[in-house]
Order: C-alpha cells, then structure tokens, then sequence
C-alpha cells in the first residue's frame, strides 16, 4: 500500500521517543524514575502494534482482579455523595467514554467548566484534565471527580464519606473483590484503594484497533478520500502532526521507557474577549493554575483518537463538528463578532505560532475528515470488558 514519507518517520519518532515538543506554550520537561512496568502475574499487556509498555506506579502494580473491581466501581452509582451518579454517568462507552454534551452535568446538578474528557490511552498521559500541569497521576487525577467541590462532580465530602464507604463495607460481593485486589492488607474497603483500582481500570483501558491501525499493519485499505486526508495530516499542508502526529494522536506522552517528558500546552485562538488575549474565566487554560500571562488560553492538546464520536469539541465544548473545528484551524483561529465572548481570537497575542491561516479547499477538508474517522476504533465503544458489568 502506498504511504508518504511522513508516515514511516512519525512511527519511527514515536517509537524511539513517543513524545512531540507540540505547539508549544506552557511546556515543562519531567523525569520520573518511579514509573515502571509493575503489574503482577495474573496481568499481560494486550498492546496495539506500536504502542510502548504503559507507564505503572510502583504503590498500584496492574492486576486483573484490580482492574475488574476498578471496573465496577467505576459503573457503580453508589460511589457519589447522593448515590445518584457514578463516574460513567459522564464517560460513557459508545462515545468512546465522553458524554456528548459541551460541558458535564455533576451529581447535584451543577455544571462543570470543561467537556468531559475521553479515557482510552490515558495510560499515557503525562498530566491530566484540559489544563493541570500538577495532575500527574491517573490516582491523583481521580481525586477530583471525588472529592471536587468547585463544581461538584461525585459530591463526596467529610459530610457523607463514611456513609459512602459504608456501602462498599456492607456489601459481602465488594469485600471479597477488595480483598483479592489488596490481598495481605487488613482493612482493603478504604477510598486509598478505591481510587486505586478505578485508575487500574483506566489505565488499562487501550485503544488501537480503529480502520487506520489495521491499514498500518496491512489489514485495510483506505478509500481515495481517505488517503488524501491521511496525506494532508502528516504533511505541512494541514500541519496537524505538529501536536498530533503520535502514535495517541496527541503530543504529550510517557511511556515505561521515558526518561524525559515534554508537557506542552496550546493557544489556539478560541477567544480574545478583550483584544489583549483574554480568555473567559475560569476557562483561561493552564493560566488558572500559574498566573502567567504566557499561559492564558493555553490548553493540553487532546488525543485525535475516537474523535468522530467525542464531540463536541474544544474544552468547552463550543464547537459542534468536526468540518467546523477544520473551518477553525483552517482560519487561523476564531472571530467571534458579537456577544459577551466576541474578539478576534486569530490575533490573540499568546496564540502558537503554528496556528496560522491553512489554505484548504472544501474537497481538502472532506478528506481530512475522511481520514480522522478512520480513527474511530469499534472495538473500544462495544467491549464487553470495558463495558457495564451491572448489565
């Protein structure tokens, strides 16, 4: 099968590196040593072709006992404050476990700030959310849902915690899952350990069998139109490679074999409310967390993994389709004209240099399109071991 020069160089960076330096914007370099491959005897890695040995814990080693409680704790209503919700009233499987809506609904009601973000390969995230340089963990990631209170999301607090736990140490079936989970431990039903296996759950949660990686092992053949989108992406025509040319589709990644990291974060001109690069709080990008004038705006750029059925997209979700977002990148950016969120966020002064106006036709477009369904991996939306085991 035909392949552009692109293809074979990108496969051989990630492999060697799995990391881009992406748009740039709010970067940092880590190194953690304490990541390895822990997992114990009953756990094997089921990786897609080309991806790396996922990065564990060495205090949350991988088992499938672990991963199958995470799994049902994660489908489990009972672990939110009111017993109403539960982390998959928001991450639901066959839109690749994000919601549909342009922002999520928690379990009192209130709305949170950003679009729910998909799960899948988040094995190798480097940092979590929209924009937290400090989340580093799937662990600490999941204290958030938990424990948040600005906006609640699961809503549990010092109010009701006991109360919560107490329906997983009163339940005889979830005592010997925790018990086999965290064997030699006295008191295994505990939140440490909660958040533990939810995080197994995730982290062992790939996704790597879309049309596109059977055409990279010879399985499949792409349309015409694909192709040509397939071309576009990976050449500086579209310039989408430069933060998602990796094996994720996105440019920040750690794998078992990292030794350094790079973590950057992206304007892409979505806004510009004041004309002097201003975002709308509290959606203002890494600048929430560092205060930096350099990092308003800026936000991780997501995998393109699964990305016909995450919409819709951007953090907070304003823009509704795919042939929509190309029409924004296409342009340089956003001009929004009226309203309490009007500017020209195509001249926003902390936008990426690599966002500039692309020429592309309507056929161009339709390729590209073409090609980022191709991503979508059936196999991830309809598992039955990523699925709801209450079911």
């Amino acid at each position: 099968m035909k392949r552009s020069p692109f293809s074979g160089a990108f496969a051989a960076a990630t492999l060697a590196s799995l990391m881009l330096a992406g748009c740039g914007g709010g970067g940092t370099s880590t190194t953690d040593s304490s990541l390895t491959t822990h997992t114990d005897a009953s756990w094997a890695w089921s990786l897609p072709v080309n991806f790396a040995t996922p990065a564990v814990p060495a205090d949350n080693p991988m088992s499938e006992e672990k991963f199958q409680l995470g799994r049902r704790l994660f489908y489990d209503t009972r672990l939110s404050g009111n017993g109403t919700q539960a982390c998959a009233s928001c991450h639901l499987q066959h839109l690749a476990f994000t919601d549909g809506k342009a922002v999520a609904t928690g379990s009192t009601g209130e709305l949170t700030a950003r679009s729910a973000m998909p799960i899948a390969n988040a094995a190798y995230h480097p940092t979590f959310n929209w924009a937290n340089s400090g989340v580093t963990s799937l662990e600490q990631q999941m204290e958030t849902p938990l424990f948040g209170t600005n906006p609640v999301e699961l809503g549990i607090n010092d109010a009701n915690r006991a109360a919560v736990l107490q329906r997983f140490l009163g339940d005889a079936d979830y005592t010997l899952r925790f018990t086999r989970a965290f064997p030699g431990e006295g008191s295994p039903v505990s939140f440490g350990n909660i958040i533990k296996a939810i995080a197994t759950f995730e982290r062992g949660m790939l996704s790597g069998d879309s049309k596109y990686d059977r055409y990279q092992r010879g399985q499949a053949t792409l349309s015409a139109s694909e192709e040509r989108g397939r071309n576009l992406f990976f050449t500086e025509k579209a310039e989408c490679f430069h933060c998602h040319g990796s094996f994720n589709f996105n440019d920040q990644l750690r794998h078992a074999g990292s030794r350094s990291v790079e973590t950057p974060f992206h304007n892409t001109g979505l806004y510009n409310i004041d004309g002097l690069g201003g975002f709308p709080a509290p959606n203002r990008g890494l600048f929430e967390i560092t205060g930096k004038a350099d990092d308003m705006g800026a936000f991780r750029a997501p995998s393109l993994r699964n990305v016909a059925v995450t919409g819709p997209y951007m953090h907070d979700g304003s823009i509704a389709t795919l042939e929509a977002v190309l029409d924004f990148y296409a342009a340089g950016g956003r001009h929004i004209t009226a309203g309490p969120l009007s500017g020209d966020g195509r001249n926003n002064p902390y936008k990426s240099d690599l966002i500039s106006r692309i020429d592309l036709d309507a056929q161009e477009k339709a390729d590209l399109v073409a090609f980022l369904k191709t991503l979508t991996d059936e196999s991830l939306l309809t598992s039955s071991r990523f699925a709801d085991p209450f079911k």
